[in-house]
């Protein structure tokens, strides 16, 4: 998302054409809620100039992606459930924000996981392999 909103980003011309596709509705967006923060967090401290400041940071994302997806929340036993299973696979770190991601794709029954990082969403989706796609 962060690809697909920020003009400079090295990806950006692969990534803005999905976003650009979901906004005219010609896939449903679903977004995991907790994505909403990630992108906040990441848009509002992006070392590039000028900066971003933090109503922009809001803005781009409630009209560019709260107004054209579907936003999905996980439940607590899912949240915890998802953390235990990267317990058990002895996954440790920031691999947990993909695996949330990829608990929400698998709920909604996704047709495609659209990411710029598939090996990690494979790692801890290895069963939505045939889903993860990159743009």
């Amino acid at each position: 998302m962060i690809a697909a909103l920020v003009e400079s980003h090295p990806k950006h011309e692969i990534a803005f054409p999905w976003l650009k596709q979901a906004k005219t509705k010609a896939f449903e967006l679903v977004i995991a809620s907790h994505t909403l923060a990630e992108l906040y967090a990441v848009l509002s401290t992006l070392p590039i100039k000028p900066r971003i400041s933090p109503a922009v940071a809001w803005r781009l994302i409630h009209e560019n992606i709260e107004a054209v997806s579907k936003i999905i929340s996980l439940t607590s036993s899912e949240y915890s459930a998802t953390i235990k299973r990267l317990s058990e696979s002895g996954l440790i770190g920031g691999i947990v924000y993909d695996a949330l991601i990829a608990k929400v794709a698998q709920k909604t029954g996704v047709k495609r996981l659209l990411t710029l990082n598939g090996d990690h969403f494979k790692r801890v989706w290895p069963a939505g392999k045939d889903v993860i796609v990159s743009p």
